[in-house]
């Protein structure tokens, strides 16, 4: 590449008092000493000269501390000439006026010569330089785009069910705190939390929840991820807790408040079921006894029939119906509701993954394995049938729709809107592991997305539609249209790169720069350049000709001590800035 790319300015920065062991992992080919830091380019001019003499009789030195900043390292330059002259896109004004030396701006602080800025990010110094057109840099005033970003489109929700309930895990907030897991209650339509429960009352997670029905939803009942899976019961509006109890120690996958019977609540999961009665803050235990039926390994939903007999769907692919009782108890007792399994019907080939109560009293069963819907009428015989294509995955969640329509989750997270008579249209599709890549089409409503699953999907961003989707032999972790639309770039997470066309999907060139990560790829405006960042501490540059479909590589860029995360081309094509894993900013 040319000399003034090749050697790119770099400015490193170091963990506060830390200059001497950081970790370097330059290429051999390239001597430490090409780099000049922020470090020099903020020293005094007396100092400048200083190093000037020394850079001819150091040049063995791989780096040097300097005494009087130990944040700072720098490299002495290999030629003796200032590197003001051979690079003029670095500003050396050691003369300028400040008529704030030092001023701090919030958590800001400007270099007595105003030539320089330091932030602290997570505890550590960054250090950028101030544009050369910049005089007074304490003095630029600049205010906060004027547009707002508003949520778009995310799904149709049913009008009845206005108000919904989420658990949310355990996590970590940004700076690594501690984030508890709770229940947040909010409106479908406005997307607004209403309240969030149980700050400090859940471990890890929550597991399952429910709304209570026979007193129009003024109770929540929650299983948490802890080893007892306590259950507690909540006045979600009032953020106060009723009730408390350990249920088991075994995975708990299902709990719901019986639609008339306002004091059962029913527990299901590994091997049992549980019917609950709750009477003000005490919570009472029966256990579901199988008896001569097989006892199956999970109990993974539950539903109601009209007649308020309990319906489980289970692992063995059976549904069972549990009928209330009335059988005398021991003396000086009275007479008790026991639970107990009054019909067996075998329902699905592998588990029955989902359970969903119809309006007309109707009900439809999803099963895992056989990937089948299946209504059932009133007296629980089988009606009609109908198998999701083995694309889209295994059923995880059913619910009904409009007339005759059901919606479906799958394994694969698509949701599918269906009839026993039409099958199957795609109403959402995902990806189903992480997503890291995303790109924008230069000019059309198109963006492409790409991810771990190894899927590349190209999406339409008004009709929320997939046009195409193509299998890479590999997860793909980063994106980018060429200028002109016609094709994409992605990168992998093992340094290879391909580049597809965009309209047909085809494979138009593939190229491997480095065995590590590609975070980053960047065409330049006028798309005769491509930057592709690596986790390997590079930024390797390809000339680009015929529209994107020709690439030859033009050099590397050297001198992050980190991995690339972002980067950027200026708008005359000349220069790159770019960020690493520790924070920097090279040019």
């Amino acid at each position: 590449g040319q000399p003034g790319l090749r050697e790119a300015i770099s400015m490193s920065c170091i963990t506060n008092g830390s200059a001497g062991n950081r970790k370097t992992s330059h290429s051999p080919s390239v001597p430490i000493s090409r780099k000049e830091t922020f470090s020099s380019a903020a020293k005094s001019g007396t100092e400048k000269k200083k190093e000037k003499l020394q850079g001819q009789t150091e040049k063995k030195e791989d780096s040097h501390s300097n005494d009087q900043n130990p944040q700072m390292q720098a490299s002495p330059s290999p030629s003796p000439q200032p590197s003001a002259q051979t690079h003029p896109t670095h500003r050396q004004t050691p003369d300028v006026k400040s008529s704030a030396p030092g001023k701090r701006h919030k958590d800001v602080i400007v270099s007595q010569e105003g030539e320089y800025i330091k932030m602290f990010m997570r505890g550590r110094p960054i250090t950028m330089f101030v544009p050369s057109g910049v005089e007074k840099y304490w003095e630029i005033k600049t205010e906060l785009p004027p547009e707002k970003l508003k949520l778009e489109w995310v799904l149709a929700v049913h009008p009845d069910k206005i108000r919904i309930a989420t658990g949310q895990l355990a996590g970590v907030d940004k700076d690594g705190r501690p984030l508890q897991p709770h229940v947040r209650v909010w409106d479908s339509v406005s997307l607004m939390t209403l309240q969030v429960i149980g700050l400090g009352t859940f471990e890890r997670g929550v597991g399952c929840l429910d709304f209570s029905k026979a007193d129009s939803g003024t109770h929540l009942c929650v299983i948490d991820d802890s080893n007892e899976h306590m259950l507690t019961v909540w006045d979600w509006q009032k953020k106060s807790k009723v009730a408390e109890i350990k249920t088991t120690n075994e995975v708990v996958l299902a709990v719901a408040f019986h639609p008339t019977d306002k004091d059962t609540i029913i527990t299901s999961g590994k091997s049992h079921i549980f019917f609950w009665t709750w009477n003000g803050n005490s919570l009472t235990r029966k256990q579901g006894i199988f008896g001569k039926y097989e006892k199956p390994k999970f109990v993974q939903c539950l539903a109601f029939l009209g007649n308020g007999e309990v319906l489980t769907g289970d692992s063995g692919g059976i549904l069972l119906i549990w009928s209330k009782t009335t059988v005398e108890g021991t003396a000086g007792k009275g007479a008790k509701g026991v639970y107990q399994i009054s019909k067996q019907i075998k329902a699905h080939d592998g588990s029955v993954f989902t359970l969903c109560q119809m309006r007309n009293g109707m009900l439809l069963t999803g099963g895992g394995k056989d990937r089948k819907i299946i209504l059932w009428d009133h007296d629980l015989n089988p009606e009609r049938e109908i198998e999701v294509p083995d694309q889209y995955g295994t059923i995880r969640a059913v619910a009904e729709g409009k007339a005759d329509q059901f919606i479906l989750g799958t394994s694969r997270n698509f949701v599918l809107r269906g009839t026993f008579n039409d099958g199957f249209q795609v109403e959402v599709q995902g990806h189903t592991d992480e997503l890291w890549g995303l790109g924008t089409h230069p000019f059309k409503d198109l963006f492409l997305t790409c991810a771990q699953d190894r899927q590349v999907c190209m999406w339409n961003s008004v009709d929320h539609t997939l046009e195409w989707t193509r299998l890479l032999d590999e997860p793909g972790h980063c994106a980018d249209f060429h200028p002109s639309g016609t094709v994409v770039a992605i990168g992998t997470h093992s340094g290879r790169w391909f580049v597809l066309d965009a309209e047909t999907r085809d494979l138009v060139s593939i190229h491997t720069d480095g065995n590590e990560q590609l975070s980053v790829m960047r065409y330049t405006v006028d798309g005769t350049l491509l930057a592709v960042g690596s986790h390997d501490n590079f930024i390797y540059l390809y000339t680009v000709t015929e529209n994107g479909r020709k690439y030859s590589r033009y050099g590397k860029c050297t001198g992050h001590s980190s991995y690339i995360t972002h980067l950027d081309w200026s708008p005359d094509n000349k220069y790159i800035m770019s960020n690493s894993g520790d924070y920097e900013i090279l040019y």
